[in-house]
């Protein structure tokens, strides 16, 4: 089987390592894979060639009956959390049905990492935009409000992209050029300097460069 350029996989926490000097490095510990092939698509079908993957066991009870027809056709007998697909050369390489590890993972020095930040639910401008606030004096009847956001007289709107209150975080980031520090395939661990987006257990997609 051919090896392949990206691999799901979850967060699992940050930690520290020692070098070969003795200087602690601040490590992302990532989970990825085993993940299972479902689906091989074809750039005559639907223009582009890519594998479907499954990560994360669920049981079969759990889905609904489109989601366990799709898993049984790649004759696989559990279900999966977390499905995505991943751009490949050639699908022809993969078999739906067959496991790939952090073995089949095409691993350089320099990997790249897609996850979701963070939801911080509806924030006002202070903290989603670092505004300053009012004073805080008794008198003050401007605190944390934003102050004048338009015009009167012309052109009598708001400008599109104005800063204003809203949804905070939950967006999709990658992180480029993560070096990866170690590799440990019989626990499926990769581990990877600094942060990456996302908590504990969230989804993150491992892709080489």
């Amino acid at each position: 089987m051919a090896k392949i350029m990206a691999m799901i996989g979850r967060k699992i926490g940050m930690t520290q390592v020692f070098d070969s000097l003795g200087q602690a490095v601040p490590v992302t510990v990532l989970e990825v894979g085993p993940c299972t092939v479902l689906q091989k698509k074809y750039q005559e079908k639907e223009g582009y060639n890519a594998v479907q993957l499954g990560f994360g066991k669920r049981p079969l009870n759990r889905l609904n009956m489109p989601e366990a027809g799709h898993v049984r056709k790649a004759n696989v007998g559990h279900g999966f959390y977390v499905i995505k697909e991943v751009k490949v050369d050639n699908p022809d390489d993969f078999t739906p049905g067959a496991e790939l590890t952090l073995n089949d993972l095409e691993l350089r020095e320099i990997v790249d990492i897609i996850g979701t930040t963070k939801g911080k639910g509806f924030q006002g401008t202070v903290k989603r935009h670092g505004f300053s606030r009012g004073r805080m004096g008794h008198g003050s009847k401007h605190h944390r409000e934003m102050g004048s956001i338009g015009q009167s007289a012309y052109p009598s709107r708001i400008i599109k992209g104005k800063r204003m209150p809203g949804r905070m975080g939950g967006n999709r980031i990658t992180v480029k050029n993560c070096m990866v520090i170690d590799v440990r395939p019989e626990d499926n661990v990769l581990l990877v300097k600094g942060p990456v987006p996302g908590a504990r257990n969230g989804t993150v997609v491992v892709r080489c460069k």
